[in-house]
């Protein structure tokens, strides 16, 4: 016969399976909010900024109109422009594509001696590989504007993440309060420090992550413009958001520039190397600790724990949130070690 104990610590891990389960089922929904939710801690500085510009008596809603207004026009203004020339350098890369797998694409690049007799088998399986890449990216290429402006495929979370960070930006500080008032008074406090904590978690990490993409943009974009590299806007805006992927998607955007470089006939590929050497000793040294916060103290090992375990649960999205996460769940862990300390 089962005791009371028991079947409420049965009940408790159902509850928590369940928990999971749909979670992972409504994993896409999630990812919008999610989205949402960074988009307002990006524009929340610039809105409060504008809020102190009006007297007390005007409502919060005008300061966000305003913002919203002048974020709409730079993107008209800056990156419209800026993602058709990434569509062209695509289009013209998706065209190029063939005349790459016919031609050797190892023919500039230099080898040890001992690798020479591997030269012909290297390239056989390069122009296959390529052969298949271009087969399956190249019609994607060549539509890479069009997507990117329209956003095919998630055309509803293009409309939704906009519409849903208004209320965030409006409402917020009212939803925190309403959720804060649903526990007992014994838990309030507690759970207020665990909102303030993670609030100053998201706000400063997101931010950090967008000011390093954009240094990693405007560095790559220049070094590769000045050294004749082809498609230099492409691959730095591919380096970029690959950046927004710890750990592994640095690696990757390197990965990609060099195997562009190599069979597309640049002729410095050492130079690129040392470029990406000393760029990463530069933004892992010392602009990323400028920017980033000091709540995300993961071991290197757990980020790559996460980073792979988010890609198995939801893809690309499941990489980019499991550092957040992670950081979230130790913030609150701390915090509960800390009432615990106290209560004994």
């Amino acid at each position: 016969m089962l005791d009371r104990r028991t079947l409420q610590i049965a009940w408790t891990l159902f509850l928590f399976a369940l928990t999971l389960l749909i979670i992972y089922r409504i994993g896409y929904t999630l990812i919008i909010f999610a989205v949402a939710l960074i988009f307002a801690q990006l524009l929340a500085p610039v809105v409060n900024f504008v809020e102190r510009l009006f007297p007390p008596r005007v409502p919060r809603v005008w300061s966000l109109l305003i913002v919203y207004v002048a974020v709409l026009a730079a993107l008209a203004a800056i990156i419209l422009p800026l993602v058709q020339r990434l569509s062209a350098e695509a289009a013209s890369l998706a065209q190029r594509l063939p005349d790459i797998v016919k031609s050797d694409p190892l023919s500039h690049v230099p080898m040890p001696r001992w690798m020479e007799p591997l030269r012909p088998d290297i390239n056989g399986f390069l122009q296959q590989e390529i052969g298949n890449l271009g087969r399956s990216i190249g019609p994607m290429l060549t539509q890479l504007g069009t997507k990117l402006v329209t956003g095919i495929g998630s055309a509803l979370g293009v409309v939704l993440i906009p519409i849903l960070s208004f209320f965030f930006l409006k409402d917020g500080s009212l939803m925190r309060d309403a959720i804060v008032d649903s526990f007992d008074l014994r838990r309030r406090e507690l759970v207020d420090n665990i909102f303030s904590d993670i609030h100053l978690l998201l706000a400063q990490y997101i931010r950090a992550l967008v000011l390093l993409a954009l240094a990693t943009f405007t560095f790559y974009s220049i070094f590769l413009g000045l050294m004749g590299m082809p498609f230099p806007l492409l691959l730095a805006g591919t380096a970029a958001a690959l950046e927004f992927i710890p750990a592994i998607g640095p690696l990757a955007a390197a990965i990609i520039i060099v195997i562009v470089g190599a069979v597309s006939g640049f002729n410095h590929l050492i130079v690129l190397v040392i470029f990406f050497l000393l760029y990463r000793i530069f933004q892992d040294y010392i602009l990323n600790p400028y920017v980033m916060s000091a709540g995300v103290e993961i071991h290197p090992l757990l980020v790559l724990f996460g980073v792979l375990a988010g890609d198995e649960l939801l893809g690309i999205p499941g990489m980019f949130f499991s550092v957040p996460a992670m950081a979230a769940l130790r913030l609150i862990i701390i915090r509960l070690r800390r009432r615990a300390a106290r209560a004994t």
